[in-house]
């Protein structure tokens, strides 16, 4: 009988993916630490900053793909923020590109300009462009106005910032040092951005605190996330968020690190410190503020009488991701629960498990394996399933899992139940398809 992986159960799915780990990670507690590995992008970077002054830090990924016929290229996913795994699953073209320089004046002052443009799939943006001014009175905290965000945690295999904020034009003071315990940024924001043609939709304002690096344990520490939203909304209310992430080292064996993350919200408030589904004058910009964004109407730009009766929510999010570099073998793990309940309807919960292996096979060649079981369920709906593997051979300067750049060929395959057709059925589950099969070949590559 042909075994599909919908059948499979969760813990086996994710051992699926980690082929050898538990060998690879049952090391003695004095096992020696592996030595640092060249990264020629970061040391590309180093000697342009010195020669310049100038700052440089991005992104970009991009490729060529395929599907079988009237199948997507990627994208395969029930919808919830940690549940479309990656790897052969993007199918589109990414790059930002950030540049920044710093003036020095006297009594050790620095005036800062930075502007990061970004480009999807052709088309253009702005991610950040602020200017910041640091050493007031001997001070190690910075000052900063404009348009920008602070990202303080991500979850690599989903492509997902879970802890962030910003976007917005705003204005606010990092780095404030609480001596032993920790720094702290504190910022406040507009809904409004360079690329926001419509304003400040609802006249939000949002307030966010970020305490970082306190001190809770041996190779252990805590961060703790704030923020408030108020504005003028048709639907729901004022927001708040509430988050707390501990990062743990060396978690059981040397060379294996974990991260918990456990966050609530309420209103229009996101999970993660932003804006959450905001009305807007124009739905053609639905994507810059909501994280789940309205449809665009047929004809772009267009006004919706309705466009900003968007409801708030209460939101819950656990989250634990696992990490590790160890000889040959390194790996990514996730799993996660997260609650969704809109103002007057019923709460949406996503469950999502999996994990990334690499295995180096020669000294600029690995194997990647990736696979992630994930459900979506609500009251009175049936249960949504979806399951994605891929395998790829991927080349980089070396075999470590986050070397970049690295360069793909992949394939991947997807199947999901007749609960997630219907409810995908303008995307992969057109024509009641349960299944799907796409390759490709992509570079992806960063840099700081």
């Amino acid at each position: 009988m042909r075994k599909r992986l919908d059948h499979l159960p969760a813990a086996m799915l994710l051992l699926a993916c980690m082929p050898g780990a538990a060998q690879a990670l049952q090391l003695p507690s004095n096992a020696p630490a592996q030595p640092e590995r060249r990264d020629p992008t970061k040391e590309l970077v180093s000697k342009i900053h010195e020669a310049t002054g100038l700052e440089f830090w991005g992104y970009g990924r991009g490729g060529a793909y395929g599907a079988s016929s009237g199948q997507p290229k990627g994208g395969y996913s029930l919808g919830g923020d940690l549940q479309k795994y990656r790897l052969g699953n993007e199918g589109d073209n990414y790059l930002e590109f950030g540049i920044g320089k710093k003036f020095a004046f006297g009594d050790g002052i620095k005036l800062g300009v930075f502007y990061m443009p970004t480009l999807y799939n052709g088309k253009s943006g702005t991610a950040q462009a602020y200017v910041s001014l640091s050493g007031i009175l001997g001070s190690t905290a910075t000052f900063w106005a404009g348009q920008r965000y602070h990202r303080i945690q991500d979850v690599h295999l989903v492509d997902h910032w879970v802890v962030e904020d910003g976007d917005n034009y705003g204005a606010g003071i990092d780095d404030i040092a609480l001596g032993g315990l920790g720094r702290l940024n504190a910022a406040v924001y507009t809904a409004d951005s360079i690329d926001n043609k419509g304003g400040n939709p609802n006249k939000a304002k949002r307030f966010n605190l970020q305490w970082q690096d306190i001190p809770s344990n041996h190779n252990g520490k805590l961060t703790l996330t704030a923020a408030m939203v108020s504005g003028d909304f048709a639907q729901g209310r004022n927001g708040a968020a509430l988050g707390l992430m501990h990062q743990q080292k060396d978690f059981l064996t040397p060379g294996l690190n974990n991260t918990v993350v456990l966050q609530t919200s309420s209103g229009h408030a996101a999970i993660n410190g932003k804006f959450y589904n905001l009305g807007l004058s124009s739905l053609q910009n639905a994507a810059s503020f909501g994280s789940e964004p309205v449809p665009v109407p047929a004809t772009p730009g267009a006004f919706v009488a309705n466009a900003a009766q968007q409801a708030g929510a209460r939101q819950y999010r656990l989250l634990d991701t696992l990490q590790f570099q160890r000889g040959k073998w390194g790996g990514q793990a996730l799993v996660g629960f997260q609650s969704v309940r809109p103002d007057h309807s019923a709460a949406t919960r996503d469950f999502s498990l999996g994990g990334r292996m690499s295995y180096g096979i020669a000294q600029y060649t690995k194997l990647l394996a990736e696979f992630g079981t994930t459900r979506r369920s609500s009251k009175n709906q049936p249960l949504q399933t979806l399951n994605k593997a891929t395998l790829a051979l991927a080349f980089s300067p070396n075999t470590d899992f986050w070397t970049r750049p690295e360069l793909r060929l992949y394939v991947t395959h997807a199947n999901w139940n007749q609960a997630a057709a219907r409810a995908n059925s303008s995307s992969f589950g057109a024509k009641g398809r349960s299944s799907a099969t796409s390759f490709g070949i992509q570079a992806e590559v960063w840099w700081d």
